[in-house]
């Protein structure tokens, strides 16, 4: 009996089941199952096989998926920022709990979070900003959302933090939906604040700091620039003896005295002014909006008050004051540096005039101060460019009337000016220090031109020379060093020298000048005080240097004559140097009645215009040409005119 499903297949194949089938209608019947089981075979094998191929894919597009999202968590928790995402279309929002923490709030139960949690805890000063960068990002007009501002965190403390944020948008451009993160960087405003703070005030007492000082100098300036009534007025405050009281008590005393000046100065001044602390004992206080000046001295009174009051420090009390200079805003300012200078000029002034008091701007003593600091650079210029030159001025033993050597005295051959006496540049020299590259060069110089004229005229007695030796020279720890060095160079003999220096550089550092004059002496050079009777020497101190020669001043032998009592101090000044063997030079003689009252009272020596004005090289030559053959000194012609007149 044939199976029902073979039954089936025959029917399909038009064969009657009852008929038994011919040999060819079984074999096209058995091809044709065989062919149907085939294909269904391998549409299920295809199909098996697609399903099973399909399920791979997707466990594998689930796990990048797991990946992705465990990647996203743990980079969310490494930067320790909140998620939000809100739809646009449905206004469900989402915050995650690092967002609500940043919030400083707690969810509430059965409360739907929403947009109001964060736009209703943004400081009222940012909330306008933060609003109008979000509608930018959404309308498109940024790739972008990213706002810093102050959002309340908890219920009375505001903190800054950072939100980013991307739109995803449909075909036509329209915002469905946004998400991004939120950082708190509170602590990292803080730093900059501090930052920002720090640049712009002094560490110490918290002031504030030049920088600081100058913007708002700067601001006043321009508002003075522009209004006719506005005023202000700048003081320039320096402690008097800040640096003895730091250098006695100590680094920490000098701080609490600074921090003590600082309150005080404070509480002199109103809201509206400043007070600064330009660096080390230096303090400016700004006053603004006023005019009168008599009301900026009555403050700067009060100030002077102020401070002098004793200030506890260490258990001891200790007593300041403060020099303070003073500089009304005018239009004539373009920058606050200009403002500050001339009140640090105004302030030195105060100083030099004792101290403890104030000083108004004077414009004249600015001119002044162009003046030199045009001469200084000049100077410098004189030194690169070799613009000196000596001079020489003979000295005359009055015993037999023959030049005995000379004083070389350096002048300046200025380009412009033409020559320019000592007097006019030797201080700037000397507040600079260029002083001791001229000083050296002076005695350099001043031992090798007498050397050459002494070995070109073979002179029976050498001539002496003597040379101005300086404050800052006499300080150097080196000057025999060099004094050695440059007799050896030029070949000069160290008896042949004469070294002067004036009784106020001796006392002020006596020990030091004492010991510096025995090294002189010891090696043979001869030493003088110059301009003796001018400074503030003790006679008793003449008994310990060992002293060859006293210069009596110009000033005394200038009134001889006119005043019988100069010429007594004189005679006194001879007398004392002979009585402690030292020889006597008298600076200035220029007329015929002064010399001969030197004569008169045994002056030894003598130096003026009543001789000889000061040589250049080759005058002084022919001197000394003419010396070598005469053997006396060859008073020019012209002077001996005016001594025939004269008597």
């Amino acid at each position: 009996m044939l199976h029902s499903l073979l039954k089936r297949q025959l029917k399909k194949c038009g064969t009657d089941a009852q008929t038994p089938p011919t040999l060819e209608q079984w074999r096209e019947f058995l091809n044709r199952v065989d062919r149907f089981y085939t294909e269904n075979d391998q549409e299920r094998y295809l199909l098996e096989r697609s399903l099973q191929i399909s399920s791979q894919e997707m466990q594998e597009v689930y796990e990048q998926l797991r990946k992705s999202e465990a990647r996203y968590v743990l980079a969310a928790q490494g930067a320790n920022d909140g998620l939000w995402d809100w739809d646009l279309v449905t206004e469900e929002t989402y915050y995650s709990p690092r967002w609500m923490e940043i919030m400083g709030v707690s969810p509430e139960e059965g409360k739907k979070p929403c947009r109001n949690c964060w736009f209703e805890r943004i400081h009222p000063e940012d909330k306008e900003n933060v609003i109008d960068e979000l509608n930018s990002h959404l309308l498109g007009e940024t790739h972008h959302f990213e706002n810093e501002h102050r959002v309340l965190h908890g219920k009375d403390e505001y903190r800054w933090v950072l939100i980013r944020g991307l739109a995803v948008k449909d075909e036509n451009g329209k915002a469905l939906r946004i998400a991004g993160s939120l950082t708190d960087i509170d602590e990292r405003k803080i730093a900059e604040a501090k930052l920002e703070h720090d640049a712009v005030h002094d560490a110490l007492t918290g002031l504030p700091n030049r920088k600081c000082l100058m913007t708002r100098l700067a601001r006043s300036i321009e508002r003075k620039r522009h209004s006719k009534t506005y005023g202000f007025a700048t003081l320039f405050i320096d402690l008097d003896r800040f640096k003895t009281i730091n250098d006695s008590m100590g680094h920490q005393a000098g701080d609490e005295l600074l921090l003590s000046i600082t309150e005080k100065l404070q509480k002199i001044v109103r809201p509206s002014d400043m007070v600064a602390r330009l660096g080390g004992d230096e303090f400016v206080v700004l006053l603004e909006s006023v005019t009168d000046q008599q009301l900026v001295e009555q403050i700067a009174d009060r100030i002077q008050m102020e401070l002098q009051q004793p200030i506890a420090i260490g258990g001891q009390e200790i007593y300041s004051s403060a020099s303070i200079g003073i500089v009304l805003g005018t239009n004539t300012y373009d920058t606050p540096d200009d403002l500050v200078r001339d009140a640090d000029m105004a302030m030195y002034r105060a100083k030099t005039k004792g101290k403890a008091r104030f000083e108004i701007f004077d414009p004249q003593v600015h001119a002044g101060a162009v003046s030199q600091l045009q001469l200084e650079i000049d100077l410098r210029r004189a030194i690169e460019r070799r613009e000196f030159v000596l001079h020489y001025q003979p000295i005359i033993s009055l015993d037999s009337e023959v030049m005995i050597g000379f004083e070389s005295l350096i002048r300046w051959n200025h380009p412009e000016r033409g020559m320019v006496p000592p007097n006019e540049f030797i201080p700037v020299a000397e507040e600079t220090g260029l002083i001791l590259y001229i000083g050296q060069w002076v005695l350099f110089e001043s031992c090798r031109q007498m050397r050459e004229w002494q070995d070109k005229y073979n002179l029976a007695e050498p001539l002496i020379v003597s040379v101005n030796l300086s404050a800052r020279q006499l300080e150097q720890k080196d000057l025999i060093m060099q004094i050695e060095h440059i007799l050896y160079e030029t070949r000069f003999e160290a008896h042949n020298l004469k070294l002067e220096i004036t009784e106020s550089v001796i006392m002020n550092n006596a020990e030091q000048a004492a010991e510096t004059v025995k090294q002189l002496r010891e090696m043979g050079i001869r030493v003088s005080i110059d301009d003796f009777g001018t400074g503030y020497s003790s006679l008793s101190y003449l008994h310990h240097f060992p002293i060859d020669t006293l210069k009596v001043d110009r000033s005394f032998i200038n009134r001889i004559g006119a005043e019988k009592e100069n010429g007594e101090i004189v005679q006194t000044i001879i007398n004392l140097a002979y009585n402690l063997g030292m020889e006597v030079v008298a600076e200035g003689v220029e007329t015929a009645e002064q010399l001969d009252f030197l004569r008169e009272i045994q002056c030894g020596y003598c130096q003026g215009f009543f001789y000889s004005r000061p040589l250049n090289s080759l005058a002084a030559e022919e001197m000394i040409g003419d010396l070598a053959q005469t053997k006396e000194f060859a008073i020019p012609p012209i002077l001996n005119q005016i001594r025939e007149l004269a008597h």
